[in-house]
């Protein structure tokens, strides 16, 4: 009996040493931080896609522990390599599409992060971190300076030469945005489009998916056939008169309702 109470209390002790160890060791290399850091990864891969996929809505910023992975996502490769796949797939839709001889064939692309890139803009905003500041955007846009996302351009200059009529719809304000809008769009390599779309004092104050579905409306009053509607918000391809087909582009640093 006595033999048994004291090999039981060796091993006790072994496990008490061993915890022991551990925990010093643990004091000089932590256990849980490269575990930590694999934790917040996996839960902002986890809502940058419920973000982009529509099922998180009405989001104001991004959140903060995501700062790096959206950074990384944005600047480091992954965002144009899934901007060129998409490019892909459209520019397979295109080739199967024959156009018809009345001109009427129309294309829809939205401007900001579709056509024109404002990650240098966002970056000063932590990449979407920072709550939205409406005057501090107002005074990049006005400047003109964004530059193009080159495999949309690639795919606007390949909608013109095929011969559709490409309307570009944005929620910029008309009065104060046209002009610049129009510099940087021309600055940037985009010309051919049949009209730029800006929000008239008419419809101010309307949701993206209704300004937007109303824009669509006249077009298609006019006669035009919608083949194909991209942008990076939902609100550009949701709605009425969306178009034969819609392609939604990456965007995780913002929403638009």
């Amino acid at each position: 009996m006595k033999n048994q109470r004291e090999t039981l209390a060796c091993s006790l002790l072994f496990v008490v040493l061993k915890m022991v160890m551990s925990t010093k060791l643990y004091n000089n290399h932590p256990p849980y931080g490269d575990r930590l850091v694999e934790l917040s990864s996996s839960y902002c891969l986890s809502w940058r896609l419920a973000a982009e996929t529509g099922n998180i809505q009405g989001w104001r910023s991004v959140p903060i522990q995501c700062l790096h992975d959206v950074e990384v996502y944005m600047l480091g490769g992954q965002y144009f390599s899934d901007l060129n796949l998409i490019v892909e797939h459209m520019n397979s839709y295109i080739d199967e599409i024959v156009l018809s001889h009345d001109g009427l064939d129309a294309w829809v692309l939205d401007v900001d992060d579709t056509c024109l890139s404002n990650v240098f803009y966002y970056k000063g905003k932590r990449f979407g971190c920072d709550p939205y500041d409406p005057q501090a955007f107002k005074e990049w846009a006005s400047r003109g300076i964004s530059l193009a996302i080159s495999p949309i351009l690639q795919l606007f200059q390949k909608l013109i030469e095929r011969g559709f009529k490409v309307f570009l719809i944005t929620g910029r304000d008309e009065t104060m945005f046209e002009q610049p809008t129009l510099r940087n769009l021309h600055f940037q390599g985009f010309f051919g489009f049949e009209r730029l779309i800006l929000r008239s004092e008419a419809y101010k104050g309307q949701s993206g998916i209704i300004y937007k579905s109303e824009m669509r409306r006249k077009l298609v009053e006019q006669g035009y056939r919608i083949w194909g509607n991209v942008g990076d918000q939902w609100s550009d391809l949701h709605g009425q008169f969306v178009g034969n087909r819609t392609f939604k582009l990456p965007n995780p640093m913002y929403f638009v309702p």
